[in-house]
Order: C-alpha cells, then sequence, then structure tokens
C-alpha cells in the first residue's frame, strides 16, 4: 500500500513537470521594435525590429529574427500571480549593455526568462541591473 502510495506521488509530480515547459509558450510570434542594440544570449542584435517564435514547443529554445540575422537562446519558464496585461519584452541594462531578459505574453500567467549569457553574469557583477520594457505584439 505504501508503495502504490509513492508511485502515485511520484507520477503526479512528473505530470506536473512536464506540464510547467507547456504554461510559457508563443503560440505563433511575438513582434517588437528595439530602438536600441541588445544582447540576446552571446550575440550582438541592432536596434531594429524582430520576431521571436518557438520553433519547437517541446524545446527551451526561442528564435529570435530581425532581417540581418537570427540567434536561438535558453528560457526557463517564470510565473506571475496574476495574467500579465499586456505582451512586452524586458531587458536587463547594465551600464550601456542591454540584455534581453524576459518575454510575456498577454493574458498567460508565465513567461520566458532568457538564461543569462556569461557577459550578462560578468555585467552583473560590475554594476546593478536597471529593467525596462518594451510593448510587443503576439499574433497568435
Amino acid at each position: 500500500m505504501n508503495t502504490s502510495k509513492k508511485l502515485i506521488a511520484l507520477m503526479g509530480l512528473l505530470s506536473v513537470l512536464c506540464a510547467i515547459p507547456t504554461m510559457a509558450q508563443i503560440s505563433n510570434k511575438v513582434t517588437f521594435d528595439a530602438p536600441f542594440a541588445f544582447y540576446a544570449g552571446n550575440a550582438k542584435m541592432p536596434a531594429g525590429s524582430y520576431t521571436i517564435t518557438q520553433p519547437n514547443v517541446d524545446d527551451n529554445l526561442l528564435l529570435i529574427e530581425d532581417t540581418a540575422g537570427s540567434v536561438y537562446v535558453e528560457y526557463v519558464v517564470t510565473s506571475s500571480d496574476n495574467p500579465h496585461p499586456q505582451s512586452d519584452v524586458a531587458f536587463n541594462k547594465y551600464g550601456k549593455a542591454d540584455f534581453l531578459s524576459l518575454i510575456w505574453i498577454q493574458g498567460q500567467n508565465s513567461g520566458m526568462q532568457i538564461l543569462p549569457s556569461k557577459a550578462e553574469q560578468n555585467a552583473a557583477k560590475a554594476a546593478a541591473a536597471e529593467r525596462h520594457s518594451l510593448s510587443a505584439k503576439n499574433a497568435g
């Protein structure tokens, strides 16, 4: 009897863990305009118009594209108590360098927090981050 309770608890935990990546998803794409250059992972992206897609919903990878190129970044799911009122992208600014940090989709309680690159980790050791965000459009 005790073994079956442990098995049921384990199965319940596994089902919750499997559902976590599906909580924060981009159904089609998110677009935003950045009036400044920023880092997405290890890549420096110029000011411009960007599209973010999630090529495979089973992977915690996002594809960030503009007319000049693209980059993949890894993310982890983060959550809030209330659904986000609008889609937006947030940045951490250290000195003059902006790093893509977080993507929220309107109406969702979960967001996608970009894993910090080595450059961002080093910048965070030298200065406190100023967080700011830009409005985004969710097409889907």
